[in-house]
Parts: structure tokens; sequence; C-alpha cells
């Protein structure tokens, strides 16, 4: 299965690659612009590939652009760059949305109470299956790229960490030791950032990271392709951590 999988595979990138794709990823992912050019090549594969297995649907009327998928796939393709990847082997399909949009949630209270709401929502990732985006916001964090906020960023983060480097491997995941590594550094940094936000200390990241840790691994890995070298300031083992997980160091490309 896989000898086929990987045929098909080197049959898409053997083709020229197209260049109204590149007219789009030049124009809405600047990231693209800095990296050199045997890296712009290995995006341009990763592209290919996942476009070709992803499944691209348009929820609450809006139509799927070629502008929209290049978009989407380019921001997720580089979180691949540089390591042994099977593309996100466990999504399926990618919901686009043309704004931020409401999510029905229920929340399990103490005394066996169930309590439902709706939340407004940018995006969301499954952990089989899904990823939801708003095409407004992801329009927005392309604008500015140094903010710090990327729900395509975000959400993939959450697809590779659900991954359990199942397929999209890392030798931070791979390897027993750097694993342990791994495991401390981010658990240590959660609980700082916690105590900073609590003592209203600065902190490059948002609030929302402490909503729990796989939060704050998304969060961080926004900041640390978007402001590397704020994040690199304010936690440097978890910057070091990132750069060995993502196996890419932002700050050689930053604006």
């Amino acid at each position: 299965m896989w000898f086929f999988k990987k045929l098909r595979r080197n049959k898409i990138v053997s083709r020229p690659f197209p260049a109204g794709w590149l007219a789009i990823i030049k124009k809405n992912v600047p990231y693209y612009r800095l990296l050199s050019a045997a890296d712009e090549k290995e995006l341009q594969r990763h592209i290919s590939i996942f476009l070709d297995e992803k499944h691209f649907v348009g929820c609450g009327g809006l139509t799927i652009t070629d502008e929209i998928k290049v978009t989407i796939a380019a921001q997720a393709c580089i979180l691949l760059l540089h390591r042994r990847t099977d593309y996100y082997p466990g999504l399926r399909s990618i919901l686009v949305y043309p704004a931020a949009y409401v999510a029905k949630t229920i929340h399990h209270l103490p005394g066996g109470i169930v309590e439902e709401g709706y939340d407004v929502r940018l995006g969301e990732s499954w952990h089989h299956g899904s990823v939801v985006l708003s095409w407004d916001d992801i329009r927005r964090d392309t604008s500015d790229i140094h903010d710090g906020h990327n729900v395509v960023l975000h959400e993939f983060a959450h697809q590779l960490d659900s991954s359990e480097g199942r397929g999209d491997s890392s030798a931070v995941l791979q390897r027993p030791s750097s694993f342990i590594a791994w495991a401390r550094v981010l658990h240590n940094s959660y609980e700082q950032f916690q105590r900073d936000l609590t003592g209203n200390k600065p902190t490059v990241l948002g609030p929302y990271a402490a909503q729990n840790p796989a939060e704050f691994f998304a969060v961080a890995t926004e900041c640390f392709f978007e402001r590397p070298n704020e994040l690199l300031q304010t936690y440097p083992d978890l910057y070091q951590q990132l750069k060995n997980f993502y196996h890419q160091d932002p700050r050689s490309v930053a604006l």
C-alpha cells in the first residue's frame, strides 16, 4: 500500500508547480518569500501532495477557490518542512467558513449537570477527520505576520500534537531521551507562563494559551513562527525545543 502511495506522490510532484498557485503563495504567505530556494521547492512539493489528498468543503455559503486552498495548504505545510511526513494522515477534510462561526458546546459540571451553550470560533481541530477554519481570519492573519496570531498554524499544530508523531514524525517524539526533554520543557514552560499570567508579567503568549497544555503548544507554535525573537527572549528553553521539533529556526528568515 505504501509503495503505491509513494508512486502516486512521486507522479504528483513530477508535474510543474502551477504558476497561479505560486502567485497566490507569494501574495498571501509572506513567510514563503524568505525561504531558501531548496525550502521553496520542498514546500511546493508538500503543497502539491496536500492539495491532492485533502478535501476542502465550503461552509456557510462560501465557495472554495484556488486562493483559499493554496493559502491554507502553504501555511499547513510550513509545519512539515525538514521532517518525514505522511501529510497529517488522520486529516481528511478542511471545512472553511467565510468568517467566525458559531459552534454548539457541551460542558459537564459537578453533580452530573450538563450545560449546553454556543461559542464563536475562528477554527478548531478534530483529532480524527477535519480541521475547521475561518477564511476572513486567515486573510487577517496573513496581513500581519508579526502579531503572533495565525489560525492555520494553530489548528495544524493541534493536528501534529494529536498524531503523537504517527506519520508526521519528529526526532523529538521518536527518541525516548528527546521526548522526555521535550515533555519536561513544555510542562515547565506552561507552568511558568501561568505564573507570569497570574502575576501580570509581560508575556508574548496570549491568555488563551493558559487553557491547557495542548492550547499552550498551539499558541506557542504561532509565536514561534511569527514572533520568534520575543519567544526566545521570554521562554528560551521552549524556543529551543520548538526549534528541534519543527527542524526550523524562524529567526533566520524573520522579516
